[in-house]
């Protein structure tokens, strides 16, 4: 049987022209389910993309392209000949050392908190995006005079400190690793360093309420680790070979090092949102298999009415293929066009959320839920109610070509 043909029945049969029983109504429901589906399906995927996005766009804040750290301990020193390497590499557009710990940090008599301390080049500030993030003050630190520090919105703010109104002194301090006998010299038990907070940023509050940065040598010096640093952070040029330069940072570092990208920085992250992603998926998915019983019956019951209509077709040389194909592609048709029917408003909806910020966010990061439409979310909507569909067909369709080969024979 010819293809314009099976296709002619295939929509026949979708119209529910000539039927008499309940097939058409039971079909309808299922495709409403399926539509309910599909769009549910394309809002949630939306909602992960935008916020996973908005996650790790906040993260490039502080997380670098890339990074060299010490696969052992806090610090390192690297020779100069092995960093001038690192920085003449293709690909790589800057390359700077930092160093961070753990400090003990008090303001003028208000209660000590400990914080992290990082200590940066200017050059910093083109590594990562947090100049981006700095709302108020100066965006460099302070090369000269008193030493000046950008601090974290949410350090500031518990800290009572206003970078407009009033004197605002930081010291942090740091154990001393020289000082073997704490108790008997208390005076020289930890080294401090005073700063004058200059900028704040905010970005989210895993970082807002806990680093500082501050120039790199005087945290070298808090840290009692003159020359040594705890990460190289590197921002590459767009489009390099992520892997490639991988392969070359470790060659030229050494097994001592480990060169992390930005997933690999935050891989628990990244593993989470994922897996969030596609657990939604997997549920949506059970509910569109429950969805899809309906069709199963419709199927069935369509197959029960059409037997007259099988057996001429067989009688002009339709074959049990054939047959069955009809029933799988009409499964196939009723599920595709249930799912379109709930693509094209689901994706509307992202569309005008996109543009007017409809569904509003209080107290969080942005104003509105973010979203993302991802084109291989389309994609993977459709291929799964094509693969529903021919699932939930097969056996209607089966039955269909079977029952007309016992109704010819008898």
């Amino acid at each position: 049987m010819n293809r314009t043909l099976t296709w002619q029945i295939m929509l026949r049969y979708f119209k529910g022209k000539g039927t008499a029983n309940v097939a058409p109504l039971l079909s309808r429901i299922s495709m409403v389910a399926i539509a309910v589906v599909s769009c549910a399906m394309i809002i949630l995927l939306s909602v992960f993309n935008g916020m996973g996005e908005l996650v790790t766009s906040h993260y490039k804040g502080f997380y670098p392209d890339m990074r060299i750290v010490p696969a052992k301990g806090k610090f390192f020193s690297l020779p100069a000949g092995q960093m001038q390497q690192i920085a003449g590499l293709q690909g790589i557009a800057v390359a700077t050392p930092t160093i961070e710990d753990n400090v003990l940090m008090n303001n003028q008599g208000n209660d000590n908190q400990v914080i992290t301390i990082k200590g940066v080049s200017n050059d910093y500030f083109k590594v990562s995006d947090i100049s981006d993030y700095i709302y108020d003050g100066n965006k460099l630190l302070s090369t000269g005079g008193t030493p000046t520090a950008i601090v974290g919105n949410l350090i500031m703010d518990r800290m009572g400190m206003d970078l407009h109104h009033g004197i605002n002194n930081i010291t942090v301090h740091y154990p001393n690793v020289n000082n073997t006998n704490p108790a008997a010299d208390p005076a020289s038990a930890f080294t401090s360093l005073n700063v004058v907070p200059e900028g704040r940023f905010a970005i989210m509050d895993e970082f807002d309420d806990k680093y500082l940065l501050a120039s790199l040598p005087l945290v070298q010096d808090l840290l009692q680790a003159p020359g040594k640093y705890s990460a190289i952070e590197i921002k590459l040029t767009p489009g390099a070979n992520t892997n490639r330069l991988k392969e070359e940072l470790q060659r030229i570092t050494g097994d001592a090092y480990r060169t992390e990208t930005r997933y690999e920085q935050n891989k628990t992250l990244y593993m989470v949102m994922t897996v969030e992603k596609w657990a939604i998926y997997a549920i949506l998915v059970l509910v569109l298999i429950i969805a899809s019983f309906n069709m199963i019956g419709a199927l069935s019951l369509l197959a029960m009415e059409k037997q007259k209509d099988i057996a001429i077709l067989r009688v002009m040389g339709a074959d049990n293929n054939s047959i069955r194909n009809i029933f799988l592609g009409e499964g196939i048709l009723w599920t595709l066009f249930g799912g379109l029917c709930g693509l094209l408003p689901g994706l509307l909806l992202l569309l005008g959320q996109q543009q007017f910020s409809w569904i509003k966010l209080e107290g969080f990061i942005v104003d509105a839920y973010p979203v993302h439409i991802q084109p291989a979310d389309v994609l993977l909507i459709l291929v799964t109610m094509i693969l529903v569909g021919f699932l939930a067909s097969w056996k209607p369709a089966r039955k269909a070509a079977s029952q007309q080969l016992a109704g010819l024979k008898s």
